[in-house]
């Protein structure tokens, strides 16, 4: 990574930051995706080199190097995340409208099962040191485990408000936002236990969360427009920096010591790693209005990002007006560093 730092230009009136392009990354394909539908999480395989896709009701199974659809997982209403199980062969949907994890079969994409857990199943992840799926809920502020083996719920962790992004440190830790509070809860995989929680200092709404493992350092997208940095030992926030606007994903490049946020209004905040104390926003990656949701390939160092052009719709009953995807117009960002 180049030493730039970002020209960063201050409006006093409007109180608005604005950052330069972040040097040499930009967006290099485009994939579509037929269907229509919201959209959440997508998840890169590298076991596969496949995308997992959520789309409306269904996920998208994507070739990651020529964006062929190879086929989708239907029947997921309110679909959110999805984890991967490379050595069964499996992976795990959360399907937030009905309270459910689908569970399929990777080589024929057909459902295996559907596991019922508590309210508003989002994110969800693998765990290879114990060997458990977790997910994480809304509504119902907690954490379940599952055997992915014997496709069966085996505990969960109480965590009395909702559960959005978490990570591992691969040292029997893991680390959770808690979004409404502004806090991060620090459990034991293993026992299921909550071990520590921490108020976000500076941070409000936190969404996205990637993790430097070896500098023992979280990295937490805010909706309040920044990137809080801290430390996994004691709870302490080190820095905030500034980002774009409502963040979704957090993703953390080890070799090249990169951050990247990427946000709703079409860009992913850069931000470079000096030290493990030290950090420097290097500007925006432009990409699409809605492209909030990404996954990075650890190898290539390639961003998948989903978007779709959006469009207002009315809202029922009185409810504010929404938006929501144009028709056919789904697709998939790959973004690379030329």
């Amino acid at each position: 990574m180049k030493k730039v730092l970002a020209l960063v230009i201050c409006t006093a009136l409007s109180g608005i930051c604005l950052a330069a392009n972040a040097p040499g990354f930009k967006v290099t394909k485009r994939y579509p995706v037929p269907g229509n539908g919201g959209f959440d999480y997508i998840v890169f395989d590298s076991s596969s080199d496949r995308l997992y896709v959520s789309h409306g009701t269904e996920v998208n199974v994507l070739d990651a190097n020529s964006g062929k659809v190879l086929g989708k997982i239907e029947n997921t209403p309110g679909v959110h995340g999805i984890a991967i199980v490379p050595d069964l062969h499996r992976g795990f949907i959360t399907d937030g409208k009905n309270a459910s994890v689908t569970v399929f079969d990777t080589k024929t994409l057909k459902t295996r099962k559907t596991i019922a857990v508590g309210q508003d199943p989002d994110f969800t992840f693998y765990d290879p040191q114990t060997q458990r799926v977790f997910v994480c809920h809304g509504d119902a502020g907690e954490i379940t485990a599952i055997d992915p083996e014997k496709e069966t719920v085996v505990g969960k962790i109480p965590l009395g408000t909702g559960a959005e992004a978490a990570v591992l440190n691969g040292k029997g830790d893991g680390f959770v936002n808690l979004e409404e509070t502004a806090q991060v809860v620090k459990f034991d995989p293993k026992a299921l236990t909550v071990q520590q929680k921490w108020p976000i200092t500076g941070c409000k709404t936190p969404t996205g969360l990637a993790m430097d493992t070896s500098g023992n350092r979280l990295f937490i997208g805010c909706r309040s427009r920044v990137l809080a940095v801290m430390d996994a030992s004691n709870g302490k926030v080190l820095t905030t920096l500034p980002i774009g606007e409502r963040v979704d994903a957090v993703a953390y490049d080890p070799e090249n010591k990169v951050i990247f946020a990427s946000n709703w209004d079409g860009t992913i905040s850069v931000i470079r790693q000096k030290s493990a104390d030290e950090y420097e926003s290097v500007g925006d990656i432009q990409t699409q209005k809605s492209a909030k949701t990404m996954a990075l390939d650890p190898k290539t160092k390639r961003l998948f990002l989903s978007a779709a052009e959006m469009e207002s719709s009315p809202g029922k009953n009185g409810e504010r007006t929404r938006m929501r995807p144009k028709p056919q117009t789904f697709n998939i960002l790959v973004v690379e560093r030329q």
